[in-house]
């Protein structure tokens, strides 16, 4: 029996999802969940084969859910998306169903699907969809985290600073420090670039934050940040924190 999981704040949509698949009894609707929140409990109690996931959610949207589970299953979005936006991730074996969908689509989609799970095809990582294009708007402004069973969420302007912890970022605040399964990369390229500049390979700083740079040997320097903390600067950071600076 495949399990399936429908994530959507929609009941309306999810009761569509529900009447389609009555034409799949191979598959059974392990949960309907509200929100992301439920959803990331869900496919960790469930562990479901696929998921139909909405984008567009309270709370946290349907991108920010699956950073948070370590081994997403299998997606196919059901959404109101932009369909430009949508083919930022069209060319990945997962499809979507932009609604209001019809059954004939959402059974070319299932069937899709079966097709590449009978085959034994690689399942395509839903985490490689999550590329700037495609990404809303609230994802500038915040991040979201896991903690045991809890979710949090940060606003960015609480972060300090980011440090590199091998396959993690660390992600600090005043009070608090947070572990995402994410690369300096993707915050260097999602992060405001007039807020937070990557000082070297494994720091990024909120300019916020940023006190004095201090000299530490010949052609080194220190950032100082308003917690006392001093960050190393690289040589290319150095410059590009001076460039940001306007010194």
């Amino acid at each position: 029996m495949i399990k399936a999981v429908l994530i959507d704040d929609e009941p309306l949509a999810r009761s569509i999802v529900v009447e389609y698949l009555r034409a799949f009894p191979e598959i059974t609707i392990a949960q309907e969940c509200n929100d992301g929140f439920e959803g990331v409990k869900a496919i960790a109690q469930h562990k479901p084969d696929l998921i139909f996931l909405d984008i567009q959610m309270p709370k946290i949207n349907g991108f920010e859910m699956l950073e948070l589970v370590e081994h997403p299953p299998a997606v196919i979005f059901t959404t109101a998306f932009d369909e430009y936006a949508i083919k930022a991730f069209d060319s990945h074996a997962i499809d979507y169903l932009l609604k209001p969908f019809s059954k004939e689509r959402f059974e070319k989609a299932l069937q899709k699907w079966l097709q590449h799970r009978n085959q034994h095809d690689p399942k395509p990582n839903p985490q490689t969809l999550l590329s700037d294009e495609v990404r809303q708007p609230e994802e500038r402004s915040r991040i979201v985290v896991r903690e045991g069973s809890n979710i949090r969420i940060i606003p960015v302007h609480e972060i300090q600073y980011l440090e590199a912890y091998d396959d993690y970022v660390k992600i600090f605040t005043a009070k608090e420090m947070f572990l995402k399964k994410k690369t300096m990369n993707f915050y260097e390229k999602s992060l405001d670039p007039a807020q937070f500049v990557r000082v070297h390979r494994s720091y990024i700083i909120n300019l916020q934050q940023l006190t004095k740079i201090e000299p530490l040997e010949k052609e080194t320097y220190l950032a100082l940040l308003k917690s006392g903390m001093k960050v190393p600067l690289s040589k290319s950071g150095y410059a590009k924190l001076k460039l940001v600076l306007g010194l």
